[in-house]
């Protein structure tokens, strides 16, 4: 499907290329803007036009209200970089010419993975934009590849099933004029495809469906081939997060939370959803994380990741492959572990914003009324801690939220702290040291006010 580049749009609501695509470099900073880490956050403090807050984009170009973490090197020099030793000879990459008839037969019985929620509700391709993949097909014109996984856990997929990564749009396309009835049964059901808004066989098929096609135009359809790019069984994880994201159809790889949907099936995916989907989290983050590139559904993945891990022996040097190992744990739970996580999700968004109201989940500093975006690391570290805690504990810190609202924004000040929520979020010492902080302040309120006990 179709895929734009997201831009970077700074604080004050200024689209704008980041420093290293537009080839220029960051004029030096005064020492007193350095040392004002917080005061464009004060009241009436004008935006700056050196603002480094950034936040993403999401797919239709709408803010997401949601923090831009930095990494700590130069951006965008790891993003894809493979970090851990591997062996080149386990890497199998197969390259497939099946028939269209071939790739409807394997989604019929069930051994092609659609994932019907990956597809993005911003880039869902209109009638127009299927037909006309369906006329180039009539006219013999070669389709963009296909890039799929094949899937080894038999809990959650047929053996020799795939994962389609990039191409869902197209084969749902293919699959809805061809055979709908497939499409139903994998939670897809929009209908048959009548052919609209062609472009050179509007004469022809403009208005039919593929019963209206004669046989020999069936017979094309089906036997034409298309290209599938297939990665093999063995291949270590952490390289096929690699080759996903540097999947450019369209001009924008894929996220990396949009690549751990599509690889890893099962009830993680449905968990997910439901809790991104909240009304609890939708209020406790001001509405303002959408849905278009799973940002919603990384930062739940980001807390259950946490509550299943305990924060302070975190080990992990590729946060990546630990949120992807997260989704298999939350896959192997029992029903009533994964509705329990669930509740406890719930409670802490309630308890969260009825502490930090409209700031709850952002930076938030002495004298700040403004609001500033959600921070994904304040999300996972203040809800994981705030999860944690016996309900009368909970109830406590509401009833003394002045304090503990105090607390954390003499807590921003702390340059370490401010640090460990913004640059190289995935650092070690950094998780170890936050969650410590955020556990120390609310221990320390409740101690205050005589709640101590569980």
């Amino acid at each position: 499907m179709p895929i734009e580049r997201e831009p970077l749009q700074r604080g004050n609501g200024r689209t704008d290329m980041s420093p290293e695509e537009s080839g220029s470099t960051r004029a030096p900073q005064s020492k007193d803007h350095q040392l004002s880490l917080y005061s464009r956050y004060l009241t009436g403090a004008p935006a700056e036009e050196g603002d480094d807050v950034l936040v993403e984009i999401g797919a239709g170009g709408r803010s997401t209200d949601v923090e831009l973490e930095r990494p700590d090197e130069e951006p965008g020099s790891a993003d894809d970089r493979i970090t851990a030793p591997y062996d080149p000879s386990k890497i199998e990459i197969q390259t497939l010419n099946p028939t269209i008839n071939l790739l409807i037969s394997r989604l019929i019985n069930g051994m092609i993975d659609l994932a019907p929620d990956f597809q993005r509700k911003a880039g869902i391709w209109s009638d127009e934009q299927q037909s006309r993949l369906i006329e180039s097909l009539l006219l013999r014109i070669p389709i963009p590849s296909f890039y799929a996984s094949e899937l080894t856990d038999s809990s959650w997929a047929q053996d020799s099933s795939w994962a389609i990564v990039d191409g869902i749009q197209r084969l749902t396309a293919i699959a809805r004029f061809i055979a709908p009835e497939a499409l139903a049964e994998s939670g897809i059901d929009s209908g048959p495809l009548k052919l609209r808004g062609l472009e050179y066989l509007k004469d022809d098929f403009e208005g039919k469906g593929y019963n209206d096609l004669s046989g020999r135009m069936q017979i094309r359809l089906n036997e034409s081939q298309v290209v599938v790019h297939l990665i093999r069984p063995g291949t270590p994880e952490e390289v096929k997060f690699n080759i996903f994201a540097r999947i450019n159809t369209g001009g924008l790889p894929l996220t990396r939370q949009e690549i751990r949907h599509a690889l890893i099936p099962g009830p993680a995916r449905k968990l997910l959803s439901s809790l991104a989907e909240s009304p609890e989290f939708a209020s406790a983050t001001g509405h303002g994380v959408y849905s278009e590139r799973m940002a919603d559904r990384e930062m739940v993945l980001r807390y259950l990741a946490f509550r299943l891990a305990d924060p302070s022996r975190f080990r992990s040097q590729d946060f990546d492959q630990f949120l992807a190992r997260t989704m298999r744990q939350v896959n192997r739970l029992t029903d009533d572990e994964r509705e329990d996580h669930a509740q406890d999700f719930r409670r802490a968004m309630a308890t969260a914003e009825e502490i930090f109201e409209g700031h709850a989940f952002r930076k938030q500093f002495p004298g700040q009324t403004r609001r500033s975006p959600v921070n994904k690391a304040i999300f996972e570290t203040v809800s994981v801690n705030l999860a944690a805690l016996s309900e009368p504990r909970r109830a406590a810190l509401v009833r003394s939220r002045e304090q503990v609202v105090e607390g954390f924004q003499q807590l921003m000040t702390d340059r370490n702290f401010e640090r460990a929520v913004s640059v190289g979020t995935g650092d070690r010492a950094k998780v170890v040291g936050r969650f410590a902080k955020v556990h120390e302040l609310f221990s320390t309120v409740l101690q205050n006010n005589g709640s101590s006990s569980q």
